[in-house]
């Protein structure tokens, strides 16, 4: 694998290749050891980060190092791909609360979808080929399958990543206080948030049950979160030209991450205890520490 060119095609700084050599090749390695001890068919790892920690970056160089160097079959799959359609989430905010009008949070994904893409590549066999969703953020749409890309053969390692893979629900009275200004104005019965947290517990398990191991990008807090998120919309707002209706204002930034940020505290709280590596990130998005519940060499997973 030429980090180099992995480097250049996703526009990163030129000393990535440190956090490659230092965290990322030996935790492909470890994920690597992990497959050899692994013996009920295709293994599933799930990155769980929030917008902006470097999950997409990640999976893609986790499963090309693993491909090139490793031998290693590969597929990846966003938990963004698997979003409901743009009618489906309008019915949804008709139906149950207009906050479902916005992607993101559980209730707003397909998991349906998601579950038989994931049993379906663990069943691919030599010659057979599977479409892998995928969604257009730029129209707010899933795209036409003709247009999905497709994964050829029998496949070892499926990366899953999202920003709430493997999240898990709260008690009830946890809920009861807003979080932010958009729940206490658009949700002061808690209804919006209620949804969130019950599909969290009924629907989602099962798509999270496939899960073998789990790898948590641990920001240092919202507030973090919420400036990588500025930063990611001016970079884009400055690759396009101008401000268009694909992007948003510093306002609109900041109603868009209040979406996400009851169950991304939730995270910050509970996956650093249960995920089976934790990434630390620093305010500049820096990995500064990493922690094994098992280590890297020997692979084991509780």
């Amino acid at each position: 694998m030429h980090i180099e060119s992995f480097i250049e095609r996703h526009r990163l700084a030129p000393d990535f290749w440190r956090t490659a050599r230092d965290i990322y090749i030996p935790l492909a390695r470890w994920v690597d050891e992990a497959l050899k001890k692994h013996s009920r068919g295709t293994f599933v790892l799930g990155i769980n980060g929030a917008q902006g920690t470097g999950k997409s970056t990640l999976s893609e160089f986790l499963a090309e190092y693993l491909a090139a160097e490793l031998g290693r079959s590969t597929a990846v799959l966003s938990l963004d791909d698997l979003y409901l359609t743009h009618a489906e989430r309008q019915a949804l905010a008709r139906t149950v609360h207009p906050l479902l009008a916005t992607r993101g949070v559980p209730g707003t994904h397909d998991v349906g979808l998601g579950i038989r893409v994931l049993d379906a590549l663990g069943a691919l066999g030599a010659g057979e080929q599977l479409a892998l969703p995928r969604f257009d953020k730029a129209v707010d749409d899933r795209r036409s399958v003709a247009e999905w890309p497709v994964v050829r053969g029998a496949v070892e390692l499926v990366i899953f990543e999202g920003w709430c893979v493997c999240s898990e629900a709260v008690p009830d009275a946890e809920l009861d206080q807003p979080v932010n200004a958009l729940e206490a104005a658009e949700d002061s019965d808690g209804a919006w948030r209620r949804f969130v947290n019950e599909q969290l517990a009924s629907v989602y398990p099962a798509l999270f049950s496939r899960v073998d191991a789990l790898v948590f990008l641990a920001a240092p807090g919202f507030d973090a979160i919420r400036r990588w998120r500025f930063e990611q919309e001016r970079k884009l707002i400055a690759n396009i030209g101008n401000q268009t209706k694909q992007t948003m204002d510093g306002a609109g930034v900041e109603r868009f991450v209040r979406h996400f940020e009851r169950v991304t505290r939730q995270d910050l709280e509970r996956l650093p205890c249960r995920a089976d590596v934790v990434l630390e990130l620093g305010s500049d998005h820096t990995v500064t520490a990493v922690r094994y519940r098992s280590s890297p060499e020997s692979g084991a997973i509780p």
